[in-house]
């Protein structure tokens, strides 16, 4: 069982930045892939960002090339997400997700996470 705690999420404004972090049980941190996933209202979840054991493959989705940027430290436990130029369709609830498979450096699916923590909202205004 792994336990993963959200924090950072909040209100901004349009163009503006946020960073979240995902806090991780357990002592084999540095074996799970970490995702970052988000749910807006009336939407189905969607992928974010995805990144490997070690850090050194990442991937996102189209629509946060370039603005968002994931990272980790292993040593902490701890998954990032460092959000730029934010847009009010960036509003939603967002998740972190510890992965244990082993096949692949990173996924985009949902159905590959293993556990999740229990969100963070946040909100863009324009």
């Amino acid at each position: 069982q792994v336990q993963l705690v959200e924090s950072g999420g909040g209100l901004v404004q349009a163009g503006g930045s946020l960073i979240l972090s995902c806090a991780a049980s357990g002592r084999t941190f540095s074996s799970y892939v970490m995702g970052w996933f988000r749910r807006a209202p009336g939407k189905e979840r969607e992928f974010v960002a995805a990144i490997s054991r070690s850090g050194t493959n990442t991937d996102y989705a189209d629509s946060v090339k370039g603005r968002f940027t994931i990272s980790r430290d292993n040593a902490k436990n701890t998954v990032y997400l460092q959000m730029n130029s934010l847009k009010p369709e960036d509003t939603a609830v967002y998740y972190c997700a510890v992965s244990h498979h082993l096949n692949r450096a990173v996924y985009a699916s949902a159905g590959e996470y293993d556990y999740w923590g229990q969100g963070t909202q946040v909100t863009v205004s324009s």
